[in-house]
């Protein structure tokens, strides 16, 4: 067999066995306020040896099911919140068998040290607040329903006194730097900020139960792989990790 000959047979060994590589990998998408907890237990999970990679998409909530909704190859999809998980349902990309509350959370508003705000109706004098985009971050959907209950949302709006994120990290960031006054974030990411402090937990009457869904795809629920890994966030070692991370455990 000449020289050409082998690489040709090489070339077409490589063609054929890429995909199959690339399928084994467990495709997640996770919202943005877990991204430290799950690349701690994708590395445990990875730690064994056993087991195909595990690749993340970290994002808010709403953008990452209407890219599943698009056609995005995902095995297993967690939201921060019901609506979402609720979506992919109704639009049959999620095996409905396998939905499960993975861990709850608490929303805070952070800021650089201000006595002179330690509650809801404090923040009006506020110049500018971080909040992620109420369309597509459910962080930012829990703040405005917290913000209409407390009968302040119309002031802030006609004030444009409310700065837009992308997702609930990047609110962070914004009051973490000072380039707003203060942000709504969850608890979980609070503990995350090296300058902002919690100034205030936002009352829990004023929005919905914030929990985290966790379902397979319908292509996920048929990879026994990312039924493992699955397994293991729902497992003991996952809710350790969880709680690690600021979050409660499921009721």
């Amino acid at each position: 067999m000449n020289l050409k000959t082998i690489l040709t047979a090489l070339a077409a060994s490589v063609l054929l066995t890429a995909p199959l590589h690339a399928a084994e990998a467990i495709r997640i998408s996770v919202p943005a306020s877990m991204t430290d907890a799950i690349k701690e237990l994708i590395a445990r999970f990875d730690a064994s040896g056993q087991h195909a990679p595990v690749v993340p998409n970290y994002g808010p909530s709403g953008n990452l099911a209407k890219q599943i909704v698009e056609g995005a190859p995902v095995d297993l999809f967690i939201s921060a919140n019901q609506k979402w998980m609720a979506y992919l349902r109704d639009e049959k990309k999620i095996d409905p068998a396998s939905e499960t509350i993975l861990a709850a959370n608490t929303l805070v508003f952070v800021g650089t040290r201000n006595p002179a705000v330690t509650k809801m109706a404090d923040i009006v004098g506020l110049k500018q607040i971080g909040i992620g985009s109420p369309k597509s971050v459910p962080a930012g959907e829990y703040a405005l329903q917290a913000l209409e209950k407390a009968g302040i949302a119309k002031q802030l709006e006609a004030g444009r006194q409310l700065v837009m994120a992308k997702d609930v990290r990047q609110s962070l960031t914004y009051a973490d730097r000072g380039e707003t006054d203060g942000a709504f974030v969850y608890k979980t990411d609070a503990l995350m900020a090296t300058r902002a402090v919690v100034l205030f937990e936002v009352p829990p009457e004023l929005y919905e139960k914030i929990t985290y869904p966790m379902g397979l795809t319908m292509e996920g629920a048929k990879n026994g792989e990312a039924k493992a890994f699955y397994d293991f966030l729902a497992g003991p070692e996952g809710l350790q990790v969880f709680l690690k991370y600021g979050f409660s455990a499921p009721k």
